[in-house]
């Protein structure tokens, strides 16, 4: 089967982006490749969160992939950190990454603005790391955004120059997987753009129903339409585009039709879809309470996933070491 690879940084919680944009797809994908879902910990490390919230971010997210339906049998589910070999193909592609090349990335350049006072070397190195995340596996396919297509097009372009530099074979060119026609974009409720966890516009996997309600009501819209069959503005198709999400077809039509008409009430459509999206989230909610208490479960989890990613891992490092001609005093092998 073909190995997929994708991951997710230790950071806040899973909103709906994560669950409708990905987990869902993650879900199916299980039964039909080699799949490999990380909690991304060393790539939190560039904001220097505080200890005592470092591994709690962990759990979080690990908690939250278990309720949403990842299952530990069928995927390797592993924390970056506790798969060292990451970290030495990280240095050997750090030796034939270029500067000039990590600076112009874009998420470089967005960082930089967004944390002027706090630009170091792992900012600008990160694309080399998720490279690392990517190739130690060999990973043929992988799930990403428009956001994100940069960072694989440097995956690719290191696999190419590893394997040109020391004439080699170890890896293959990952390739995007988008899902077609099951790739769901989720937009924020702030009027614009994607549900995001840095952006404060999202409904979290964790929220309580008090919470959820609130921030739908919320939500930005406008004063109304005043002509039948008029444009939906951006904030109000965002509303259109959630309730198609996480409500039946009937219910979406109701809305589409009374918005058409100029008869719609936005307080009668945010209740409605404040509503669906509880009867979808709080049952996840109530199984990643479960999940985070139960400690021995959590770490079988860790330590069937992690067993599965060291042992690709150390099988492609033997490769790398090979090729890049690396031999140890210390052992018997040729």
């Amino acid at each position: 089967m073909e190995i997929v690879l994708s991951g997710i940084r230790s950071t806040g919680h899973l909103h709906l982006g994560n669950y409708y944009g990905a987990l869902r797809n993650y879900i199916k994908m299980q039964d039909n490749f080699n799949c490999f879902f990380f909690i991304a910990d060393l790539h939190s490390l560039t904001t220097h969160p505080h200890p005592d919230d470092f591994h709690a971010g962990v759990r979080t997210i690990l908690a939250e992939y278990l309720a949403s339906g990842l299952d530990p049998q069928k995927s390797a589910i592993f924390v970056q950190s506790d798969v060292p070999e990451i970290l030495e193909l990280y240095i050997l592609l750090n030796m034939i990454s270029y500067k000039g090349e990590l600076e112009r990335t874009t998420s470089f350049k967005d960082k930089i603005r967004q944390q002027p006072d706090n630009v170091n070397a792992g900012l600008l190195t990160y694309p080399v790391l998720m490279a690392s995340d990517i190739l130690i596996h060999r990973a043929n396919l992988v799930p990403v955004g428009k956001d994100q297509e940069q960072h694989l097009e440097m995956a690719r372009v290191l696999a190419r120059r590893f394997n040109t530099f020391y004439n080699s074979e170890v890896f293959p060119e990952p390739k995007a997987f988008n899902f077609g026609d099951d790739l769901v974009k989720v937009p924020g409720l702030d009027g614009s753009g994607k549900m995001g966890k840095s952006e404060g516009n999202g409904v979290y996997l964790c929220d309580d129903e008090k919470s959820i309600r609130k921030k739908v009501m919320k939500a930005v819209t406008d004063a109304g339409p005043t002509e039948h069959n008029s444009e939906m503005p951006e904030p109000v198709a965002n509303l259109f585009t959630l309730l198609k999400i996480v409500s039946d077809q009937s219910t979406v039509e109701e809305f589409t039709n009374s918005y058409n008409n100029c008869t719609i009430r936005y307080g009668d459509l945010k209740k409605q879809l404040a509503e669906d999206i509880c009867k979808q989230t709080l049952p996840i909610k109530a199984r990643i309470e479960e999940i985070y208490k139960d400690e021995e479960y959590l770490r079988k989890v860790v330590k069937r996933g992690t067993d599965l990613a060291r042992e690709s891992a150390q099988a492609t490092l033997k490769e790398v070491r090979k090729a890049v001609g690396f031999r140890s005093f210390l052992s018997s092998d040729d």
